[in-house]
């Protein structure tokens, strides 16, 4: 093998690659060793890729008081690499880290029976090997590089409006979303949060419709509640107007609920979001809310929740789903249009740098002298945007909230 790595060697390129110290003499037999400090010389001095009788040639010319024996031993060692095919690249490339680590180790090995032995008394051999092999330490690694051809990007940017929205205002601005994206959607109370991912799901043209597996995990309201803000979407009737009309909600119902799976998730944390993720594969999965599957790993919310997200965008990723993670918006949003990512309760940033898409929900304040009448209508701030086209603003739709859906 020596042999055939030092056949290898007398490429220039792959010399320059791997020489000095992470290629130490160490890793080659006592005279291999010797044609090796000859090949260092030769590539120090000729510009060139070598061949095995210029090396030869050098080896002697450097070597010239070696007795009859002695030569006769190199020169078979010398036949014998002329007679190697040199090794692959890579498969080179891979022995060499494994001898250089083999090396290190043994430094460090014999340094340790030093200390043991107590003929060692200071780190400072420690410290001066650290220092010298740091940095060409060579790990056994493999990287398979991601396509970046022409086409393997066109076709990704074709699918990342794979599930469209059923909003006609919202879609106008933001066609879709895709496995891989986290979006993070915030509102106060009573805005109707629960009632925004039951309508783009459930509603007509939603992501079930499509065809989008959706898995909803709740741990804030009742799965019933939920379910039935489901039912509403899905029928586009009340709750009276479907138990008033059963054999047509059952119609509309049936090809929705195929597609939609809804599971009380009170007390769970990402770990168990992640195992669910897993076993069932959807491609859609709403956290209802997301703040409450964060494992509070620290005092400060902002670390935990930072983690959390950074956690729901790995599980988005690897398993190719979409996850929308529902959120409050804090106090500090109540009664206004226009919200930002900054009105995230108990976030700094961590939610947001996570977010491939943040739509904020809002509504109007009540107008004084009507009752304290709130209206129907909402604002959908699309305060980030790394999808298609990167479009920012605010959208305006309606909220019918006896159907739970919001409506154009």
């Amino acid at each position: 093998m020596e042999l055939a790595l030092l056949r290898t060697m007398l490429d220039k390129e792959f010399y320059e690659n791997h020489k000095g110290i992470r290629c130490p003499d160490k890793i080659f037999t006592k005279d291999v060793r010797k044609i090796k400090q000859t090949l260092d010389y030769a590539m120090d001095t000729y510009d060139k890729t070598l061949t095995p009788s210029e090396l030869e040639a050098l080896f002697y010319a450097n070597n010239n008081s070696m007795t009859t024996a002695n030569k006769e031993a190199y020169r078979d060692l010398f036949n014998k690499i002329a007679r190697e095919n040199p090794l692959n690249k890579e498969i080179a490339d891979d022995v060499l880290s494994k001898l250089f680590q083999q090396v290190v180790g043994e430094e460090i090995a014999n340094l340790g029976f030093d200390y043991v032995n107590g003929s060692k008394n200071t780190l400072e051999p420690l410290r001066n090997l650290l220092r010298d092999y740091q940095d060409d330490f060579m790990p056994n690694l493999k990287v398979d590089w991601d396509d970046i051809s022409i086409e393997t990007l066109l076709e990704a940017n074709d699918i990342q409006s794979q599930w469209k929205w059923n909003i006609p205002s919202l879609r106008r601005k933001v066609e879709g979303i895709s496995g891989g994206h986290l979006v993070v959607v915030g509102a106060r109370p009573n805005t109707g949060k629960t009632s925004f991912h039951a309508s783009t799901i459930a509603a007509p043209d939603g992501f079930a419709h499509q065809g989008a597996k959706c898995m909803i995990l709740c741990n804030e309201e009742s799965y019933e509640r939920v379910g039935a803000r489901y039912l509403s979407a899905a029928t586009s009737m009340s709750m009276d107007e479907v138990k008033n009309n059963m054999p047509v909600a059952a119609l509309r119902y049936k090809p929705v609920k195929e597609n939609i799976f809804i599971k009380d998730s009170t007390g769970k944390d990402m770990s168990w979001v992640e195992a669910i993720v897993k076993a069932y594969e959807p491609d859609i999965v709403v956290l209802d809310m997301g703040d409450k599957f964060a494992a509070k790993t620290s005092d400060k919310s902002d670390v935990y929740l930072k983690e959390a997200a950074i956690h729901a965008r790995n599980i988005a990723k690897q398993y190719g789903c979409a996850i929308i993670w529902m959120s409050q918006l804090s106090a500090v949003a109540e009664g206004m249009v226009r919200v930002d990512q900054s009105m995230l309760e108990g976030s700094k940033t961590g939610k947001a740098a996570e977010a491939d898409l943040m739509v904020l929900i809002s509504k109007n304040r009540p107008v004084e002298g009507e009752d304290d009448e709130e209206g129907n209508q909402r604002h959908l701030n699309i305060a980030k945007n790394k999808l298609k086209g990167g479009w920012h603003g605010v959208v305006h739709c309606e909220l019918d909230g006896e159907r739970s859906q919001y409506l154009a």
